[in-house]
């Protein structure tokens, strides 16, 4: 496939737009909060929003795969697989914190060609696909290009996983390496890559919900999301993903991080 098809675009547009308002209505009200079994926390905005999406895929391409956070699993050898994370960075959401997002990717053979990363509180969509240009609410974007280290703003979730880790020396390699190191911001860093505002992000132990919308994002507008091996991303990677402004920034982090 050289472009991704019009229709599932068009498709990714309405998933985002169905989502944004559900998110709107929940956003700073008193929620109740569960713990998975993995501990994260979901709310009713979290399963109402994935449930919306999953129903208009289902109405729109009833042989397309779908595979979400919160309702798991379905047809996962079709034509297309559609990854949705209703709300990334529920913890920011729950906080009141405008940075969460609501991620949607579309997979061929395990490949994401196609993501959405929306902002529904500050009404903001980034969205990259195979064979177009990333664009920021209709107007493309890029990376800012740097490629020196020392120049470089960094982002990660949290440092609590790296520290106290086998990956601890490279984390801290890293940020002394870089001009600002900041946390907290799940794929709103991501987006902000694609936009030019900061350049690199290193996260561990991401699900597949978590990266597959990003990679697209990234790509399309001129950066690389790989993992911490340089290799493509793909809806079985490990979760261990660098995303950079561009390949000679990422192979600089790497090399101070996986010395």
């Amino acid at each position: 496939m050289e472009r991704c098809p019009e229709e599932w675009i068009a498709l990714a547009h309405r998933l985002a737009d169905i989502a944004r308002p559900i998110a709107q209505q929940y956003f700073r009200t008193p929620l109740d909060i569960v713990s998975k079994a993995d501990d994260s926390p979901v709310t009713i905005a979290d399963r109402s929003i994935e449930a919306a999406m999953r129903a208009e895929i289902e109405r729109t391409f009833p042989d397309h795969g779908i595979l979400g956070e919160e309702y798991g699993s379905t047809r996962l050898d079709g034509p297309a697989v559609w990854v949705l994370d209703p709300i990334d960075g529920t913890k920011a959401f729950i906080s009141g914190m405008p940075l969460f997002g609501t991620l949607i990717a579309c997979c061929v053979d395990g490949v994401p060609i196609l993501g959405v990363i929306d902002q529904p509180i500050q009404e903001e969509r980034w969205i990259g696909a195979l064979g177009y240009p990333t664009t920021y609410n209709g107007a493309a974007v890029q990376t800012s290009k740097k490629s020196d280290l020392d120049k470089a703003i960094f982002y990660t979730t949290d440092a609590d996983f790296f520290l106290n880790g086998p990956n601890e020396d490279g984390f801290l390699a890293v940020k002394d390496a870089v001009a600002l190191t900041r946390f907290s911001a799940d794929c709103y860093a991501f987006a902000l890559i694609a936009s030019g505002s900061i350049d690199l992000v290193i996260e561990t132990g991401l699900k597949p919900y978590d990266y597959c919308a990003l990679v697209p994002v990234i790509v399309g507008a001129g950066g690389t999301m790989t993992d911490w091996n340089g290799q493509p991303l793909t809806i079985d990677s490990d979760g261990s993903v660098i995303a950079a402004s561009g390949t000679q920034l990422r192979d600089a982090a790497l090399r101070a991080f996986l010395p």
